[in-house]
């Protein structure tokens, strides 16, 4: 008779995210499938090509001066001191078409750092090596990691860490990425120590980015788009299908003071000082890095 099974393992799955017509590349045996598949790049955030035309980057152009529009009138579900804050860069009228440039440049800058720094000369291209979050995929499925030329033992004694940065400090020090530290993903800390510190001089030094002060944030991009999607539809008195603020979905902390802010109040924090928390995290964030809610935070309470 056989033994009943004591021990049982059921993880919970993810739908791989294809890329093109090819997610399975190819099989060396039986047991092991060579996979293509999205790295979303960790504590980074560049802008976004979702418009993926000049054409209808400049639809939305209009689509956020209405935004703009309905802000003054006090339609739209924003608190009034983030709605000081963005409205001079949803009004310029062309605040989707610089996004949707800055994303093309970043896409571009990417592709080729990639190529060089992985290049050897007269030699085989270096290898990829990659560390991946406690919890290895986003909501859209993609691997969350950090990563980099797969360097030598030899050369990792030899060489200085900010001597040979991962593709995601590259971006930032090239100011084609904004700092995107997410709890509880927070990089060790003089990775972090390297990621502030190149932040901070791209956005001083108004590289990539941070050249233009109307520049919205990959971020702040993407919550507008959202909040131009829900007050159309309550300007339209339709029903919503989500709660008027699901536009604006993380806490923030300043890393510097370790006061935690609420999620339209991340405005006060310079970019590159902003640690990102999602709500269901608050209150372990709270815990295990000693924050301390702003005043303003528990007086909304």
């Amino acid at each position: 008779m056989t033994e009943p099974v004591q021990i049982f393992w059921a993880p919970a799955g993810a739908s791989m995210p294809s890329l093109g017509s090819r997610a399975l590349v190819d099989v060396t045996d039986g047991d092991t499938p060579n996979l293509r598949m999205p790295v979303r790049m960790l504590s980074v955030d560049t802008p976004e090509v979702t418009a993926r035309t000049a054409q209808r980057a400049s639809e939305i152009d209009q689509e956020l001066v209405q935004l703009a529009e309905w802000i003054h009138q006090g339609k739209a579900p924003i608190g009034s001191g983030l709605a000081e804050f963005l409205l001079p860069k949803l009004e310029t009228g062309r605040a989707a078409s610089l996004h949707f440039q800055q994303g093309q440049a970043a896409s571009a800058f990417g592709k080729q750092n990639v190529t060089t720094r992985l290049a050897r000369p007269g030699g085989k291209p270096r290898g990829i090596f990659i560390r991946i979050a406690d919890s290895p995929f986003d909501s859209n499925h993609r691997l969350l990691a950090y990563v980099a030329p797969d360097y030598s033992e030899r050369e990792r004694r030899e060489i200085p860490k900010q001597q040979r940065p991962t593709f995601n400090l590259d971006l930032v020090r090239a100011g084609w990425a904004a700092p995107f530290v997410i709890y509880p993903s927070i990089p060790g800390a003089e990775d972090l120590a390297l990621l502030i510190h190149a932040a901070a001089e791209a956005r001083t030094s108004g590289l990539g980015i941070w050249a233009k002060v109307e520049t919205l944030l990959a971020y702040e991009y993407r919550a507008m788009e959202k909040l131009f999607q829900i007050t159309r539809q309550k300007v339209a008195n339709q029903p919503l299908a989500v709660d008027e603020r699901s536009w604006r979905e993380r806490y923030c902390a300043d890393m510097r003071t370790r006061t935690l802010h609420g999620p339209e109040d991340y405005f006060g924090v310079d970019p590159e000082y902003r640690l990102w928390i999602w709500p269901q995290d608050v209150r372990n964030a709270v815990s295990r890095l000693n924050l301390t809610p702003a005043p303003r935070l528990v007086a909304a309470r």
